[in-house]
């Protein structure tokens, strides 16, 4: 888990930059497909916009399914590029000022509404959900890839949910970044190269075999 004092100083910044990276974009930019099956730009912007919403509004009830997020694109369906970009950022101020309120008791505490795990680990989920979303999004249109706090964020999360799947033991030795346990951490199976690759392969969304490991890394195929 990353440090409380981490996740508050990141989560907002990078919420605003994909609120700024989708006004930024045109209508044929929306209207472009990802890598996220089946949904265009505007479908990913209009997911990260809903569930950004729904989350700080508490409309947690089915958090995570295939109909919360199916129904927070369908809402948004037809929206321009300024509306959704506009949502992110009301959203991204109520969380900056929610996660300000939290102690590190509330921190370690349970999720809200049934959500497994803690609150920072919920917290933690919604920031790699949106700094992932962006790279689909950056993917779909030519732009290159941003690194910084987000895709470490993403790492330690994907690391957490292998521990969660049992996936290991291993070492998460990427470069530039903390060296982080998976299922206790192995000295013999160590992950080495680049975090963003690792994150790819992790989520579907690159061959795991381009970093040596197997489709059993997918944290979504279990």
């Amino acid at each position: 888990m990353l440090p409380r004092s981490d996740v508050q100083a990141g989560f907002a910044p990078d919420l605003n930059s994909f609120a700024e990276l989708i006004r930024s974009l045109d209508g044929a930019a929306l209207a472009r497909p990802t890598r996220c099956d089946g949904w265009t730009v505007a479908d990913v912007a209009a997911h990260i916009a809903g569930s950004m919403a729904d989350v700080v509004a508490g409309r947690l009830e089915g958090a995570g399914s295939p109909e919360w997020t199916a129904r927070q694109v369908d809402e948004r369906r037809g929206r321009t590029a300024s509306e959704l970009a506009d949502e992110v950022a009301g959203s991204a101020k109520v969380a900056e000022d929610l996660l300000a309120a939290f102690d590190d008791d509330a921190w370690a505490g349970p999720a809200p509404a049934g959500v497994a795990g803690t609150l920072g680990d919920g917290v933690l989920a919604l920031w790699y959900d949106a700094y992932l979303h962006a790279d689909d999004i950056r993917q779909a249109v030519g732009m290159a890839s941003v690194r910084g706090p987000g895709l470490r964020a993403s790492v330690v999360h994907v690391a957490d949910v292998l521990t969660t799947n049992g996936w290991g033991p291993a070492t998460v030795a990427l470069d530039g970044l903390e060296e982080i346990s998976v299922s206790g951490g192995s000295k013999e199976r160590r992950i080495t190269g680049d975090p963003l690759a690792f994150v790819l392969a992790a989520t579907g969304r690159a061959d795991p075999a381009t970093i040596g490991l197997g489709p059993d890394v997918n944290i979504y195929a279990v």
